[in-house]
């Protein structure tokens, strides 16, 4: 180093390089984060398919006998059912948690309070999501999965919601990684923050849903293109269905 510098200056060098170190560090951790997605998982030899981990298309219901391709899905949450009964389907979009209290409210002054939500969702905003299952916890409302139907992504946090919570033998519940930010073009520090913000948050409300926080740790290895499907005692063991029918 050049002595005949200010000490200032070389202040200042030396902070900018602990910036840039610091910013390598934080950018190697979420290297690390997705390299958790292809280590094998306990149980799963090196090079085998983990049969609770599917292809995952946010947009469309996944294939089946009647339909090769999978089903479209709506674009954001739709509502129908009659009586104490309310079916929501389609993606989670940004703004769905307001029109579900709106629905909830509408019907609650029409003389028929939902009781039960039947769900089947691909998930999408998680925000929305946390805000519309503490939103049934609120008015004491179960959740429910039919046989056929899933909830999958961010749909959990709604499920979670329900006071009693049940998974039909056929319905399908799954968890991956997130997407907490809009902008995926953030310095590393600022996208560290924006996960670790939205971690805690989710976190935050599995706990009060009185859900086990664990669930995050199969969520967290999936990455987004993918979803891993919970099994039945997993179901039980997370603490996400009350009732194992």
């Amino acid at each position: 180093m050049d002595d005949t510098q200010p000490s200032s200056a070389r202040g200042l060098r030396r902070a900018i390089l602990a910036v840039l170190a610091v910013q390598a560090g934080i950018a190697a951790l979420l290297v690390a984060i997705d390299l958790v997605s292809v280590v094998p998982r306990p149980g799963v030899s090196p090079g085998s398919a983990d049969p609770s981990v599917r292809p995952y298309v946010p947009d469309r219901h996944p294939a089946g006998p009647d339909a090769p391709r999978g089903r479209p899905m709506a674009d954001r949450l739709a509502f129908d059912g009659t009586g104490d009964r309310l079916n929501v389907s389609g993606q989670i979009a940004p703004g769905d948690a307001e029109r579900m209290a709106q629905e909830l409210s509408l019907r609650s002054e029409a003389g028929e309070p939902v009781r039960i939500v039947n769900l089947d969702s691909t998930g999408g905003s998680v925000r929305d999501a946390l805000a519309i299952g503490r939103e049934l916890r609120e008015r004491e409302i179960d959740t429910g999965v039919a046989d056929g139907a899933i909830c999958f992504s961010a749909c959990p946090y709604i499920f979670a919601g329900g006071v009693e919570r049940t998974v039909a033998q056929g319905g399908r519940l799954g968890v991956h990684q997130h997407y907490f930010g809009e902008n995926t073009f953030l310095p590393a520090f600022m996208a560290v923050n924006d996960i670790q913000r939205g971690q805690a948050e989710v976190m935050a409300h599995l706990r009060a849903m009185g859900i086990d926080p664990a669930l995050l740790e199969p969520a967290m290895r999936t990455p987004p293109g993918e979803i891993y499907i919970l099994d039945r005692q997993e179901l039980v063991e997370f603490r996400l269905v009350t009732s194992d029918d």
